[in-house]
């Protein structure tokens, strides 16, 4: 709830690593709590990803899982259709250029960043970044880390 008693939406940002390991069988545990975290965000409506993480997505499990590009683009269909889904536009560029610079990270991190933020979202999965860390008032969380 905010100030005046109002119920403020929960938004949750998934980083492409959580949805490349929805088809990575490599790793059970993983898949599993990836699988039940999109699943309950995204049946909530509070799950959201950009174009940027459908790019990524489809590069890493069609190359480094060697997954069927048909079935994958079928997936970011269903991601899309299903997932609040950020369009990369010039702006969000521009101001991960400056999140980049003032936090020290790598651009296409500072891109995930800019686009949680842009959506309004409270947390960023992903295990790329560091654990806990708020950025620009997004958390950052590692579904994975154990606590």
């Amino acid at each position: 709830m905010d100030k005046r008693g109002t119920i403020c939406q929960i938004k949750f940002f998934f980083d492409s690593n959580i949805l490349v390991y929805l088809q990575d069988s490599n790793d059970e545990q993983k898949q599993q709590i990836a699988r039940q975290l999109v699943s309950e965000q995204t049946k909530k409506q509070w799950a959201v990803i950009s174009t940027q993480v459908l790019q990524e997505f489809y590069n890493v499990t069609t190359t480094k899982l060697q997954q069927d590009k048909s079935i994958i683009k079928k997936c970011i269909r269903n991601f899309y259709t299903n997932i609040e889904t950020v369009q990369i536009s010039p702006q969000i560029i521009e101001h991960a250029i400056d999140i980049s610079v003032k936090i020290q990270c790598s651009f296409w991190d500072s891109l995930i960043i800019a686009a949680a933020i842009y959506a309004q979202c409270n947390i960023l999965y992903t295990e790329d970044l560091n654990n806990g860390q708020i950025i620009y008032g997004v958390k950052i969380v590692n579904p994975f880390k154990m606590n």
